[in-house]
Order: C-alpha cells, then structure tokens, then sequence
C-alpha cells in the first residue's frame, strides 16, 4: 500500500463543492420526483388492497387504526405455514399498507432527514413485492402469494374491477422502476457524503500505514461519535485514497456525481398543466369502487335494522311494495358526525334511501371517470372547467365520507343485542375512500402551486421552460440501487 496521494486533499475540497451542488439538485429536482412516484404507487396498491378486503382474500386487521408508526418498518417477509396464510397475508398487507401511507404522507422526505439507513429502509418497502415480476413462481415468497391472491382476485368481478386491477398493477411497476432509479442516485450520494466525513474527521492526518480497517475502526469512535462503521464504505476509501489506482476511482467518483449544465441540455416542453387535473379526476374516480362497497354494507345493514320494526302488517306492506315496485317508506336516521373544520360534533338527518341513490348516480359519474365519456369530454375543456369539476366532486365525495361514518357509528350503536354480529363495519372503505380524496386534492394542489409557481417567474422575468431543464433531462427509470 503506497503512501496517500498528494491531491487526496484537493480532491476533499472537490468533492465538498460536487457533494453540495448534487444535494441541491436531489433537493430542486429528484426527491420532488421521488414524492410523486410514492405517492402513486401508496395509491395503486390501496386500491388493490381493498379489493383484496371486498373478495375476502385477506381478512380486515382490527387494530389496523389504533397503530402508531413513527419510523418506516419493512414488513415480516418471512417463510409462514400453508395454515396460516390468511391469517398471516392479513396482517402483512395491514402493516405494508400502513408503512406506505406513513411514507408518503407522514415521512421527511429531505436530504438533510434522509441518509444511508432511511434510503435502505424505502427500498425495502418498495421492493418488498416485486410487481416488476409478479408471478405465482417467484423466488420472494410475498411476491408469490401476492401473484395468486391477484389472479383470484380477477374471478368473477366486473369489468370496472378489472380495470382498477390492471391499471394498478401496470403502475406499481412502472413507479417501482422509477423509484429505484431515483433512490439509486440518492444511495450514491450518501454513501460519498459518508466517505467525505470520514476523510474529514478520522483519516485526514493518517498516513498509509495507519490507514487499515483496523486502524480506522479504532480512530472512528473519537471522530464520528454515534455513526455506524460501514465496513465496505471504508474499503472503497482506503482503495481511493491510498491504493495505486487511486487517482483514477476519485475522477470516476466525481464524474458520476457532477450535475450537468443545465445550458447544454434540450429545453423541456410546456407543463401540460391539465394533465395534472385530469390525474386527478381519474384518483377521485377511483372513489367508486369504495362507495359501491360501502352502499352494499350499509343497504345490508339498514336491512337487520329494519327486521325487528315489522310486524304482520309492515311485512305484508313491504311484499306489495316489492311487487308494485314502489318507492321504498322514507327512513330517517339522526346521526352525529365531527365537523373537520371546527371539530365540534354536528347531528344531522339523513334521509337513508333517498342518499343511497344520490349515491348510485354518483358512481356512475365516477366510474366514467377511468378514461371514460366524462374523462374525455373533461379533457376537451378549459383548465378552469376542469378544476371546478375535481373540486365539486372532491367536494362531494368528502361529505359522503363524513356522512357514512357517521351512519356506520350510528348501525353499531342502536342495533340490538342479537343482531350485533350480522352489522358489517366499513372503517377499511372509508379509509380507502379518505385516501382517494385526499390523493386527489393533494394533484389539485399541485396543480394550483405549480401554476403558481410560473407566473412569479414570469412575473420575474425568468423563462419557465428553461428553468424546467434539468427536469427534462432526467431518465425515466434507470436500473435499481444495490445494497
């Protein structure tokens, strides 16, 4: 082992100055990148996890509410009997369900939070099914139980169903590929960021001769107290600095993480800011599948109520009413819910048949909303046309949302004794339906800053589309990160 280079030094200074502008890129560009692509596939695999409720494929967790998460987990993916396959899908689908909700709505997603353990902690849940290869034969054992629970899950469900499973799927996939490329470059920088502290703080006065594993590992305790030693980092330092080969791993180092000039690359196009909208038009339609799950409970549920009113009398009139098909007697129920803005508790009446069809017809309008006829004649109108309409039904499917829990808090407080195991909560389709709308106000929002955002540079004289550049510029995907 020779001695240390003399531009080791130089290159410390170098690498500083790369280090702080790549972090300022991953901060303006990549982890902006990062969040939407989480985000969309926290929302792709909600949607099939519901589904995996409603076949009854998996079993709904009852303490899925009261869990408190306050740092990512990947979730147990170990080997489990054939016996408790439900039982254990259940629990890890629960708990992976969770995790991505806390990931995308709750996490830090900053350079200055995130670091090597966080980033390995994220590639872990996004690697934790593999929907690249989603195959009953996978060597992953989630991956292969998944695989089957979503080709059962395909038997006998309509065509709306089938297409919220598809499109799901293709997205998982197609985000995993995504995420990967971008939790790769962050990998990368973190692990440079490691090096470059070690070099600071424990090798910067060792000569060759000192500079072992050994006897870095002995100085590492005085100069980075509390961080972890990684064995395979200090390696590739020992190789850089004072190996033979040297010179050319740090020039490669430095290559790969230098952020190209903005002026050489190819202008990115308009922002086809509608598109954003129109994202969030087909999240929000997304709200059916949990409505028409929640009506079918709640229409069940009114039933068991309903039986102990009738006598002989209330029996003979409901069989001519089923026969002459006339409209159902009027059922009011006084319900209380907590007002979001307030959060004070409202009572309300709500006339029960008559919102079971409102929303009937409103699932019809939702489900169009999956590249159907409403989605194509919304993307004909105006940006303002089109944020009305998010916003109306947003709107409307938040109200639902309210009123609906509040009817299942009323079904489980006033049945009787007997009949309390025949009432069906719905506390996973709510959570899913808050997911949906939330999801879709978040694009909303987006919408709104990013149009924004335009004409104050605009209004500053700066041009947008040159700004958008580096965005432009960025690959699709690029292959995962390794460990």
């Amino acid at each position: 082992m020779q001695m240390a280079d003399s531009n080791v030094s130089a290159y410390i200074e170098t690498l500083q100055q790369v280090l702080e502008a790549r972090k300022d890129w991953l901060d303006k560009t990549e982890l902006i990148r990062l969040k939407d692509e989480l985000r969309m596939y926290q929302i792709s695999f909600a949607s099939l996890y519901n589904i995996y409720l409603k076949k009854k494929l998996i079993d709904e967790d009852p303490y899925k509410q009261d869990t408190k998460i306050t740092e990512l987990t990947i979730p147990d993916g170990s080997i489990f009997q054939e016996a408790k396959k439900i039982e254990q899908l259940s629990i890890r689908l629960s708990n992976y369900d969770s995790q991505l909700d806390f990931l995308v709505n709750f996490y830090q997603l900053g350079v200055d939070f995130l670091n090597l353990d966080r980033i390995k902690r994220i590639v872990g849940l996004v690697r934790y099914i593999d929907w690249c290869s989603l195959v009953p034969d996978s060597q992953s054992f989630m991956t292969k139980f998944v695989a089957e629970m979503t080709i059962n899950a395909k038997v006998g469900v309509d065509q709306l169903t089938l297409s919220i499973i598809g499109e799901s799927m293709s997205r998982l996939s197609k985000t995993t590929a995504s995420s990967m490329g971008i939790l790769k470059d962050l990998n990368t920088f973190y692990r440079e960021t490691y090096k470059l502290n070690v070099r600071q703080n424990v090798t910067k006065d060792m000569g060759a001769g000192e500079a072992t594993l050994e006897g870095i590992k002995k100085k590492f305790p005085a100069g980075m107290p509390g961080s972890p030693f990684y064995k395979e980092l200090i390696d590739e330092l020992i190789k850089e600095d004072y190996s033979s080969s040297g010179m050319d791993l740090r020039d490669t180092i430095l290559n790969s993480l230098k952020v190209a000039d903005s002026k050489q690359k190819t202008a990115k196009p308009a922002i086809n800011y509608k598109q954003i909208l129109l994202d969030g038009i087909i999240v929000i339609g997304g709200a059916a599948n949990s409505l028409t799950e929640i009506q079918t409970k709640l229409l069940e549920n009114q039933a068991v109520m309903d039986s102990h009113k009738k006598g002989l009398l209330e029996t003979i009139k409901e069989l001519i009413r089923q026969i002459t098909n006339a409209e159902p007697p009027e059922v009011v129920y006084a319900v209380e819910s907590l007002d979001p803005t307030k959060g004070i508790p409202v009572k309300e009446k709500v006339n029960f048949h008559q919102l079971m069809d409102e929303i009937s017809k409103k699932n019809k309008i939702l489900a169009s909303f999956n590249r159907g006829p409403a989605y194509n004649k919304l993307a004909a109108m105006t940006d303002e046309q089109v944020i009305g309409y998010l916003e109306k039904n947003i709107r409307d499917v938040t109200n639902y949302h309210r009123t609906l829990g509040a009817l299942d808090d009323f079904f489980k407080a006033n049945v009787v004794q007997e009949d309390r195991g025949k009432i069906k909560g719905i506390k996973p389709e709510l959570s899913a339906l808050k997911n949906t709308y939330v999801k879709a106000n978040q694009l909303r929002y987006d919408y709104s800053a990013q149009k924004e955002e335009e004409e104050q540079m605009k209004r500053l004289g700066i041009n947008p589309e040159a700004a958008q550049a580096d965005i432009a510029a960025l690959p699709a995907a690029v292959p995962p990160a390794g460990n």
